[in-house]
Parts: C-alpha cells; sequence; structure tokens
C-alpha cells in the first residue's frame, strides 16, 4: 500500500509540472515571436528615422549652399546697379554743366573710370553761337537727360525689387533652418529612444531564449522521471488487486495453518497427559 501511494503521488507531481512545463515553452515561444516581432518594426523605425535625417542634413546643405548663390547674386547685382547709377548720374551732370548749369554738380576725382577714358577723347564742344542751334542741342540734351533719369529709375525699381526678394528669401530660409534644427531634434531623439528600446529587447529576446532552453531541458529531465516511474511502478499497479488478493489469500493461509498447528499440538499434549495417567493406575 505504501508502494501504490508513493508511485500515484510521483506521477500527480510529475505529470502536474510537465503540464506546468509545457505552458511555460509555449508561453515563452509566443514572447520570441512577440520580441522578434517587435525588433524588425522597430529596426525599419530606425532606418526610417536615419532616412530621414540624412535627407533632411542633405535638403539643410542644398537650400544653404543656394542661399549663398542667391545672396552672390544680389550682391553683384546691387554692385553693377549701383555702378550703373554712378555712371548714368555722372553722363547726366555732364550734359548739365554744358546744357543746364544750374544743376550741374562738382564733380569729384573718382569719377567712373570709363567715364574718364571717354573724357580722354576729348570734352563735349562749346555750346553753338546762335540761339537757335542752342535750343535745337538743348532740346536734344533734355531727351537724353530725361532717358537718363528712366534709367536710373529702372535701376531703382530693380534694385528695390532685388533687396525684397533678398529679405523675403532670407527669411525664408532662416525659418526653414528653424523648422529643420527642431525636426532633426526630434528625429534624433526618436532614434536614440528607438536605439535604446532596440537594445532591451535584444536583451529580452536572449533571456526568452536562455529560459526557453533551460525549461525545455526540464521538461526532458521530467519526461525522463516520469519513464522512471512507469518502469518502476506499472507493474506493481498493473497487478495490485491480484497480488493483494494473493497476499491476503495466504496470510489467511497461514493463520489457518496456525489454527491448524495449534489444534494439533493441544490434541497431542492432551493425549500425553491420559497416557500418563493410565501408566499410573496399572503401578498401583
Amino acid at each position: 500500500d505504501h508502494k501504490k501511494e508513493y508511485c500515484h503521488s510521483q506521477f500527480d507531481l510529475a505529470e502536474d509540472k510537465e503540464k506546468a512545463l509545457k505552458r511555460t515553452i509555449d508561453k515563452t515561444q509566443n514572447a520570441i515571436a512577440t520580441t522578434k516581432d517587435a525588433i524588425a518594426t522597430t529596426v525599419e523605425e530606425i532606418a526610417a528615422l536615419e532616412a530621414g535625417i540624412k535627407a533632411l542634413d542633405k535638403s539643410v546643405a542644398e537650400a544653404t549652399e543656394q542661399r549663398k548663390e542667391e545672396n552672390a547674386e544680389y550682391k553683384d547685382l546691387m554692385a553693377s546697379d549701383t555702378a550703373a547709377k554712378e555712371v548714368l548720374a555722372f553722363a547726366k551732370n555732364r550734359l548739365n554743366k554744358f546744357y543746364n548749369p544750374k544743376l550741374y554738380k562738382k564733380e569729384s576725382s573718382a569719377a567712373p573710370a570709363f567715364v574718364q577714358v571717354s573724357t580722354r577723347k576729348g570734352a563735349p564742344g562749346p555750346p553753338p553761337e546762335t540761339w537757335d542751334a542752342y535750343a535745337k542741342k538743348s532740346g536734344e540734351s533734355t531727351g537724353v537727360i530725361a532717358m537718363i533719369d528712366l534709367l536710373i529709375k529702372d535701376l531703382d525699381k530693380e534694385m528695390t525689387e532685388a533687396e525684397t526678394e533678398e529679405k523675403e528669401a532670407q527669411a525664408d530660409y532662416e525659418t526653414m533652418m528653424k523648422e529643420s534644427a527642431e525636426k532633426r531634434t526630434t528625429d534624433s531623439a526618436a532614434l536614440t529612444e528607438k536605439s535604446s528600446a532596440k537594445a532591451d529587447m535584444e536583451t529580452a529576446l536572449e533571456e526568452h531564449k536562455e529560459k526557453l532552453g533551460s525549461t525545455q531541458s526540464e521538461l526532458m529531465a521530467t519526461a525522463k522521471y516520469i519513464s522512471s516511474l512507469h518502469a518502476e511502478c506499472d507493474w506493481l499497479l498493473q497487478y495490485y488487486d491480484v497480488r493483494k488478493e494473493a497476499r491476503t489469500d495466504e496470510i489467511d493461509a497461514i493463520v489457518k495453518a496456525k489454527a491448524v498447528l495449534s489444534g494439533a499440538d493441544y490434541s497431542l499434549v492432551q493425549t500425553r497427559k491420559h497416557t500418563f495417567l493410565r501408566r499410573g493406575m496399572k503401578v498401583a
């Protein structure tokens, strides 16, 4: 009975443990699969963030280079237009010297270079001697001066427009740089966070794998123990009732045998006693 109880209890404990280990293995395998999927998703997100940061840096570099080129063109335009205005103002002042003396302004020594070259070819001649000729030349000079004023006005307009466009382009560039810097900071923080999460998940994955391996080993050991229990207990449990009945019959037989033997001994004692008494009576 004690052996039977031992076998049943050991089978129950081992089988319960086997079921628990199998449940743990299923959960661990699911955890491994889930963690692998999460790592794969995080890797894709990291790649997207890295590509986005790279593209952002490229666009910033291109925008910066473009802004430098536009600013250089602006400066060249302003310099050339300013020089053109100076030349036109110099020419207008020269015309005024001869045709509108009251409007003439004394020239500085720093006159435009090409104007200086043209003066070396000879200054305009003196005013015509007759009034009619003077009036005709004066009219022509007035038209030229008006044309010069129109050219200067066009240059002023072009410079004003260029200055406005330059300010707007610079403002747009600065806004882009600010937004790009903010986005890069956000993406870089997200990238750091994703990379950290990926490292944590990889650590968890290794822990899950180690747990799976140890649990599988423990399950194999448990299965082996159950197998040994079967080898030890199956025959006992299978023939327990038969053996118990045989044992009971054997005990009963022993008890009966003892009873028979006890009865035989008593009869022998009685017989010897009667024989002794008869011998005594004969002697008397």
